[in-house]
């Protein structure tokens, strides 16, 4: 067997998935989950909250979620495995308790896609007025989960290709803004001011900035469950989401900072402009027509690429919580010929278009719910480091083991604990729900508690 399949096998599995990506492949897939251009669509709401200050947020945010994105690394160098925070919690702390992590988990997962349809939808309708917001999500959808069916470097080519043009569109835009700026366009200047503004900074402000930049930066912690189809080794997956997360952030900061710029005498967008604002000052400093471009390129990035990265995560989520029996153990099939998890792709495509019809024009709602799921996850993530390393382990490192898992999870807890009324409440149903599956599983004697104890 080779070295990934004897990892595979220390903890009770074999090689099914297609061990075909490559680390900077995953760099890749998590940049196109969290979406480089994805302040396009926000960046009026950004602005308003944080006062124009919209490159600080993105900056508090890359300091606030990077403890998250270390304690990923630890644990995803610890568990190889397809399963992510489910198989982190369950094997360093107890297999039910695991269960619950995923479930929570689950609710990102499965609201994400539902979430990145909706808003691609109402792009479109922008677009297209005349086509209904449903028809877009069956589209939407029916393409990506194609994609997802093919295969995984079939995957990894589309969001090559998809991370090609969102960049592309980010060179585009920083030469229009960076000529705008040089010319003085409606009194655009050089300025620090974005990044920290004195008269208007508050510490309210970092509070609304963690919020915001959760919600920004989610998607990292997708490579995670791509780790029996990466073959970079145990460092493969960590590596990446670290990269992908610093990454990212960067290009949220350059080209806010630029729009920023580009609307030096405004402090707060009309409700009217504020869905529109990004798009706004592209068509100010160039032309409608190039307006139009960079609305179907958010779309088709939202909708079509960050979609197809999402689905993928979710699947391989359902297809590890099922192949350990803690799911209907039909969603572990695997396609022979294809080797993806064909059944679990095909039950996302299915639950994401009832959800999506369901919650056309309810974006605040979605958001809200797919925050509470990845903050829960992300709190028993950085237990389970300590859990690991410093109960269980022998030589732990005490900066990554312990103290940037306590930060990362003062400042989760804190975004959780200030977390929406709607969010907190559904996000609890969701959990009871999840308490009630496991108590049903146990009560029927069936085996939610394999032994998950091995060494590594």
């Amino acid at each position: 067997m080779s070295s990934a399949e004897d990892e595979l096998a220390e903890f009770g599995y074999r090689q099914e998935l297609d061990r075909r990506l490559s680390t900077a492949d995953l760099v890749v897939y998590g940049l196109v989950f969290m979406v480089p251009i994805a302040p396009w669509a926000i960046f009026g709401v950004v602005f308003n909250a944080s006062k124009g200050m919209v490159p600080l947020v993105y900056v508090i945010g890359l300091v606030a979620m990077i403890f998250t994105a270390l304690s990923y690394a630890q644990m995803a160098k610890a568990f190889p495995i397809a399963g992510s925070v489910y198989s982190y919690v369950g094997r360093s702390i107890h297999p039910n308790l695991g269960f619950l992590a995923g479930w929570t988990i689950l609710l990102d997962y499965l609201l994400v896609p539902t979430l990145l349809y909706v808003i691609a939808a109402e792009s479109m309708s922008g677009i297209f007025p005349g086509v209904p917001k449903w028809v877009w999500i069956v589209v939407f959808l029916l393409v990506n989960t194609s994609v997802n069916f093919v295969g995984i470097s079939f995957t990894a080519i589309v969001n090559r290709l998809f991370l090609v043009a969102e960049v592309l569109f980010l060179a585009i835009f920083a030469v229009m803004a960076i000529v705008a700026i040089a010319h003085g366009t409606d009194g655009a200047t050089l300025t620090f001011t974005p990044f920290f503004d004195s008269s208007s900074f508050t510490p309210g402000l970092v509070g609304t900035a963690l919020s915001i930049a959760v919600l920004s930066f989610l998607g990292f912690d997708g490579i995670a469950t791509l780790s029996e189809e990466a073959r970079g080794g145990r460092r493969s997956a960590g590596i990446a989401m670290v990269s992908a997360l610093v990454v990212v952030a960067l290009f949220f900061i350059t080209q806010t900072w630029l729009a920023a710029m580009l609307v030096p005498d405004t402090k707060q967008f009309s409700e009217a402009d504020t869905n529109n604002a990004f798009f706004a000052i592209v068509e100010n400093i160039s032309s409608h027509g190039w307006q139009v471009a960079f609305l179907v390129m958010n779309a088709l990035a939202v909708g079509l690429a960050n979609a197809v990265a999402a689905q993928s995560a979710t699947s391989r989520l359902l297809f590890s919580m099922s192949r350990d029996g803690r799911l209907p153990r039909f969603l572990s099939h695997v396609n022979v010929r294809t080797k993806v998890p064909e059944r679990a792709i095909l039950l996302v495509g299915a639950l994401t278009l009832v959800l999506g019809l369901f919650f056309v024009g309810q974006l605040a709602l979605i958001s809200s719910l797919v925050n509470f799921g990845a903050l829960t996850a992300f709190l028993l993530l950085h237990v389970s480091v300590v859990a690991w390393y410093v109960v269980k382990g022998a030589r732990p490192n005490w900066f990554l083991h312990l103290v940037s898992p306590v930060i990362g999870f003062v400042v989760i807890g804190y975004v959780l604990v200030n977390a929406e009324t709607n969010a907190k409440v559904g996000g609890l149903v969701w959990l009871v729900i999840g308490v009630a599956v496991l108590l049903l599983y146990r009560s029927r004697g069936i085996d939610v508690s394999r032994d998950n104890e091995t060494s590594t």
